[in-house]
């Protein structure tokens, strides 16, 4: 944990300062935010994807992941031949809040809170893994290096660290410097992932059945923000993608594409270790 530590936080100071490639997903110019955005959805089976775990080990975080990653470099090579291995960086923001209790706005606004509220929040760097032949890779690789990545991850406090850098920027420089450094850091990564665990059985809102789940994240400086959320045996993809660089129709192909190869090709796996 100690190693992890020391190499995760190090390489993220260090990559909050490297940009990421212009890219068929990443946008090299100046008010990605302000630009128009395009949002739409690929479902998965939660069963399908629970299947994959069966064969290649893991979390289902693993799987969905490396689905993503392999999507998203099949979006890449297919929008601009060899472009396929940019340097690029998914930042996931995590939140590092503890929540012990629920708590009203009323109850959150006295001197004397059951616990701390407001945005406390930490993040890392995942690279996402290149393919030397996507045509003739092995779509696996995708998913078993999502594993390790992760797995990496969770065994390290680096996301706490970070969070306690933000913590103590705020304290000496001020909010605004400090929305600048998150803002540059955001801005220099190719996109963001977000992920969240939805109900498992059907929900109502003012007596309407819910049929479907998705959320968003906006007006962020960044060209594409993938977010996924479980509901009743499925998995919801959400892609918010900068309508002039990224064909979100194409995009969505690529993951459905890259969700049935790697379904396919683990039926016929031998499990890892």
């Amino acid at each position: 944990m100690f190693k992890n530590t020391i190499t995760d936080f190090t390489w993220s100071l260090w990559k909050g300062m490297l940009e990421d490639h212009a890219s068929p997903i990443r946008s090299a110019k100046e008010g990605v935010e302000f630009r128009p955005v395009s949002i739409s959805t690929v479902t998965f089976s939660l069963d399908q994807i629970k299947e994959i775990k069966a064969k290649l080990g893991g979390t289902l975080n693993d799987v969905i992941v490396g689905v993503i990653f392999y999507g998203i470099r099949l979006y890449m090579e297919t929008a601009s031949k060899g472009a396929g291995n940019a340097r690029s960086t998914a930042l996931v923001l995590l939140n590092t809040r503890e929540i012990t209790t629920y708590q009203s706005v009323e109850e959150m606004g006295k001197s004397e809170t059951k616990g701390p509220w407001g945005n406390n929040f930490g993040f890392i760097h995942v690279s996402i893994p290149n393919a030397t032949n996507l045509d003739n890779s092995d779509p696996l690789e995708f998913v078993f290096e999502a594993k390790e990545m992760i797995t990496k991850k969770k065994n390290s406090l680096v996301v706490y660290l970070t969070g306690k850098l933000i913590d103590l920027m705020s304290k000496l420089r001020g909010p605004e410097e400090t929305s600048k450094y998150i803002r540059d850091v955001i801005w220099k990564s190719s996109m963001a992932i977000s992920n969240l665990i939805g109900p498992v059985e059907k929900i109502s809102l003012a007596n309407h059945p819910v049929k479907s789940i998705y959320f968003m994240v906006v007006n962020v400086p960044q060209s594409l923000m993938v977010t996924m959320v479980s509901y009743m045996g499925k998995m919801k993809i959400a892609v918010g993608a900068e309508k002039e660089l990224i064909d979100h129709t194409l995009f969505n192909a690529c993951l459905d594409e890259a969700f049935e190869r790697i379904f396919k090709a683990s039926i016929d796996s031998v499990p890892r270790d």
